[in-house]
């Protein structure tokens, strides 16, 4: 993704406000200490498939009808409260009873999850005996402003002490697996890319762990404080060894964001890639972050030399004094005091990343592989679409790189713009059966006729209606001259004619 094509004109897009959700932290006192209970969700999920999350899911308009019906004993809204109740139903079959959980009907359970109704109905008729005095609001979460929309969380605890509870995943669709497991072991799991765990549950993990660990094991000791602290989100952890700070950058919409990257040894060296920032308060938030961190920055990396990739450069030398890093073709546009080369390997702390150089969207453009995933750069994204840019682009080569990312089969990727990919494969399999389909279509209309610009892409475009016009016919021309290059097609005073012509 680069800026919008000269003379195409995008509207801005309208950041809605975040939308409220809820989870439950739900704990138990196992035999070697505090147990967490976690579900993997789905790979059908739209939100983390594949991923270990707390139960939970969204407030909606049904919950505030069941406000009068539900205590509030948190610092949370009374809706919130209904939505978790409700959540645990639907998830687990059961609802909170001071500091337990009681199962509720299955039959009840059953008509819950057809019609979320059911459930303020079976309130109002008093066919559950619910008592939330042990449910506590241990944190406040807005997820980050790179994805389409937000969410705005509240994470609810619930301690059950010894009380023998094994929810099954009978019933329910969105977890293929529930586990309990004490906080430490979680992480460790995920620090290996053993599981994949979604960013905002990892920083809570960690804090319960950390205040576990100085309260001697104590949960109640540990909820409460945690009740009275509300820790909130300081750090974006996509994977171990890979931090994101989104910098506001004029991108292309729906896009509003380019991530910056902290890629390394948590505890060593770490590089910075892509710090985009061309305004002193992103700057700071970026210093902040490299502040944080318990490594050492040993340099600045840029993916590519695309203008929402490369910030101010006066304002990150004020921030940061450490080498530049980038590909031949990016030296170009940027001086570069270590020029990267494919498959060279950067040893980062405890950290090995290879280095690829996989051109296509942009001469030189760098990803970076290792376990813990791929820093994709602009091979795709998160949000929005990629764009081929007609004078350094090229669509076949393009979709040459995509196959090769493809064959190494990463266990994440994270992309410049958007959330993290969690079925990198499944995306990059999209990715290329579309781009090639397009392709396709494109010199399908050369070969009918059809020469202009203008007319090619209506033909090609012709499946997808909602496409802007403008970069409809910049995409047609990227796909046109790596067609010339092929020799699958050739420009005349005409028009575009068959390379056979």
């Amino acid at each position: 993704m680069s800026e919008v094509p000269q003379g195409v004109n995008l509207p801005a897009f309208a950041r809605k406000p975040p939308r409220p959700t809820v989870t439950l932290t739900l704990t138990r006192d196992g035999e070697n200490g505090v147990e967490v209970l976690l579900g993997r969700r789905a790979e059908s999920m739209r939100a983390f498939p594949g991923y270990w999350a707390f139960p939970g899911g969204g407030v909606s308009r049904t919950d505030h009808e069941g406000e009068s019906f539900v205590q509030n004993t948190t610092s949370g809204s009374t809706s919130a409260i209904v939505a978790i109740v409700r959540e645990m139903t639907e998830e687990l079959g059961v609802v909170p009873n001071g500091t337990s959980v009681s199962s509720i009907d299955v039959e009840l359970r059953k008509n819950i999850l057809e019609d979320k109704l059911a459930f303020i109905g079976a309130l109002k008729e008093g066919n559950m005996k619910i008592d939330t005095s042990g449910l506590r609001h241990i944190s406040s979460r807005t997820t980050p402003p790179f994805g389409p929309v937000q969410f705005e969380n509240t994470f609810f605890h619930l301690h059950i002490g010894d009380q023998e509870f094994n929810p099954s995943t009978d019933l329910q669709t969105e977890f293929t697996a529930l586990e309990w497991m004490k906080p430490f072991e979680m992480i460790e799991r995920w620090k290996r890319h053993e599981i994949r765990v979604a960013p905002p549950v990892v920083t809570l993990l960690m804090e319960v762990d950390r205040t576990l660990n100085h309260f001697k094991g104590d949960m109640s000791q540990t909820a409460q404080d945690l009740a009275v602290r509300q820790p909130g989100r300081r750090s974006i952890l996509f994977a171990n060894g890979v931090e994101v700070v989104p910098v506001k950058t004029a991108t292309l919409p729906p896009a509003d964001h380019t991530n910056a990257y902290l890629v390394g040894d948590p505890e060593g060296e770490f590089v910075l890639v892509d710090p985009a920032c061309r305004m002193r308060e992103g700057m700071e938030e970026l210093a902040e972050a490299v502040d944080r961190h318990s490594g050492e920055l040993v340099a600045i990396l840029f993916t590519h030399s695309h203008g929402d990739h490369i910030g101010d450069m006066d304002l990150l030398r004020e921030a940061f004094d450490v080498p530049i890093w980038g590909s031949e073709y990016t030296a170009k546009s940027v001086h570069c005091d270590r020029i990267l080369v494919d498959g060279e390997i950067l040893q980062l702390g405890n950290q090995e990343w290879t280095v690829l150089i996989t051109p296509g969207h942009h001469p030189g453009h760098i990803c970076l592989h290792s376990e813990a995933g791929l820093i994709a750069g602009d091979m795709v994204a998160g949000i929005g679409t990629i764009l081929i840019p007609p004078g350094t682009g090229d669509m076949d080569v393009y979709i040459e790189q995509l196959k090769r990312l493809e064959k190494i089969e990463p266990h994440l990727m994270f992309p410049s713009h958007g959330p993290v990919i969690p079925l990198p494969n499944k995306t990059l399999a999209y990715y290329i059966k579309h781009r090639m389909e397009r392709h396709q279509r494109v010199l399908d209309a050369v070969k009918s006729g059809l020469k202009t610009v203008s007319e090619i892409s209506v033909q090609a475009y012709s499946d997808t209606p909602d496409a802007h016009p403008g970069l409809a016919q910049d995409q047609t021309l990227a796909h046109l001259l790596s067609h010339e290059r092929a020799q699958r097609v050739k420009q005349t005073d005409q028009g575009w004619i068959r390379g056979d012509d």
